[in-house]
Order: structure tokens, then sequence, then C-alpha cells
């Protein structure tokens, strides 16, 4: 092997030493380190290519390398991420001796608007709740787990890994263990503790069947739910309760947020139900409850 072909190699362990020590220091998921291990393993297949390691690389290198991409057809929003990913490997390597330079350090990320998370209205949100079928033991869960996620916001990741234990009925919270092995308590409305109390004493034990499960929203399997089975469950229900645009599990939680801050909820209150680290996160909804109230404005303001 050359001298080359062994820094190449040295790359490609280089960049799982990062990905080791983001796992380690952000306890950040599989899918946000694949996401990082993609971009960044791109990156250095595009410097072998010009005869190009990690630590020779200068910023024009990169600028280059960016204007491959957005010529290749990436978004803008894509060259963002690569940027910010790359960016993030140099602070690694300059902190840990061994490059000297970061090539990302005067390169200024792109400008993008954020758009504005889709959500539904109040009567929408309402029979979509209503469609599943409560007589069955399926149908009784799924009611439960809709009306869980739109009392809480909850991301579907960790509404499917409910456990039992982590529901209290009697306080009427349930205890979620979100990004980073952060745990936040969240109240569950009324309604929700309806449906929770209704499904766990008659729709979940047909489900269980027996099975050792400690899952609070078991399939007819008797196993955990997975985000996939669920979103396709939201799609069915919402074509039955004739809503045409496309819903996923992350809707509810667009609309939790943003029909919060519509009946006048504090943001840094709407910000620790939803469980973002950063305010600058939740404030995008204080944009879509704006773009609300104008639609409003203009369809019964007479001179609108």
């Amino acid at each position: 092997m050359n001298g080359f072909d062994s820094a190449v190699l040295r790359d490609t362990t280089v960049i799982e030493r990062f990905l080791d020590s983001l796992w380690t220091e952000c306890g950040l998921s599989k899918n946000t380190l694949g996401a990082y291990r993609s971009d960044l393993l791109a990156y250095a297949r595009w410097l072998r290519s010009r005869d190009l390691v990690l630590g020779a690389a200068v910023r024009a290198d990169l600028q280059a390398y960016l204007g491959y991409c957005l010529n290749a057809g990436a978004k803008p929003r894509t060259t963002a991420r690569l940027l910010s990913s790359i960016r993030r490997l140099y602070r690694y390597l300059l902190r840990e001796g061994e490059v000297q330079e970061d090539p990302t350090a005067l390169i200024e990320t792109p400008k993008l608007g954020r758009p504005l998370p889709r959500s539904i209205t109040e009567e929408q949100v309402g029979r979509l709740l209503a469609s599943p079928d409560t007589a069955t033991a399926l149908g009784l869960r799924d009611r439960a787990m809709l009306e869980t996620l739109y009392a809480t916001g909850l991301r579907v990741s960790e509404l499917v890994g409910l456990t039992l234990s982590q529901v209290d009925l009697d306080a009427g919270v349930v205890r979620v263990i979100g990004k980073g092995n952060k745990e936040r308590l969240v109240p569950l409305g009324e309604e929700a503790v309806a449906w929770l109390d209704g499904f766990l004493g008659d729709g979940r034990s047909p489900l269980v069947r027996g099975h050792d499960t400690d899952a609070l929203f078991p399939t007819a399997r008797g196993a955990a739910m997975t985000r996939q089975a669920f979103w396709y469950n939201i799609k069915r229900y919402a074509r039955a309760a004739g809503i045409g645009a496309a819903l996923s599990p992350h809707t509810l939680r667009h609309a939790f947020a943003t029909h919060l801050i519509n009946h006048g909820a504090d943001l840094r209150v709407v910000q620790m139900l939803l469980g973002h680290a950063d305010l600058s996160t939740t404030q995008i909804y204080t944009e879509v409850a704006r773009e609300r109230l104008k639609t409003l404005h203009m369809r019964h303001h007479p001179r609108g």
C-alpha cells in the first residue's frame, strides 16, 4: 500500500472516530450519525478523485466540492447540510490537532428560508381522531394513540416507544425520553386520559394475548409498533376522514404546537412540551399562527 492509499484509509478511520465522538458527546441517534457518515464519506471520495485527503484540503477545494454538488442537482438546503457536516468534522480535527487550519472557516452557510411546518385545522383533527372503529381492540388502540399524539405533541418514535410505566393516568401525565435521552413530563389532558383508560381496560389485553411486553400500544401480534406501521395508519385514517392533505405522524405534532399558540400558549411552555433544546426551533410555530391569522383576516374582514 502506497502513502496515498494509507492516507485514504486513515481518512475513513478519522471519520468513524469523529462519529464515535458525536455519539459519546451528543448522544445523536443512529439515523443522524448515518446522515453524517454518508455526507463525509461522499466528500472523502470526491477528494480522493482529485488525489486529495481530508488533512490536505483547503478552502478552494471545499468550494469546488460544494459547486460540484450544486451542479449535480443538490438543493441549497442539502448543500447547507453538507457544509454543516464537513464544518463539524474539521472543527473536531482542529481540536484533536490533526489539521492546522479549518478550510470551512471563511465559507458562509447559505441563508435559507425556513419552510413552515404543515398543519391541519382543529376541525380536521376532530375528524381524524374520530376515524378509528373503537368497537374493535385495534380501533380503540389507534384512537388512544391519535388522542395521545395530539394531546402531547410527541415525536412518533417517542409515541410508539411508550411503555406502561411511562404513563400515569391518575396524575394525567406521560414521562417521555426524548432526544439525547432527555426526560420530560407532558400533560395528557382529559380526553387522552379517558381514551387511554378505555384502551388499557378493554383493548390492550386482546392484543397482548399472553405475550410478555410492556409496550403501551402493542400490535395485533403483541409486539411494539413501528414508526412505519403507525405512519400507514395515519394515512389510512386521513383518507377515511376525507382529509386531502398529505399527513404524517409529524403533522399532528405540528398541529399540537400550532393550535396551542393559536389559543395563547406561551412559547417557552410549548418549547418544553415539544422537547426542543433551542427556542428558535419552536418559534417557527408563531409564524404558522401568524399565517393562519392573515388567512382568517383576508377571508372574513370586509377590506381583507
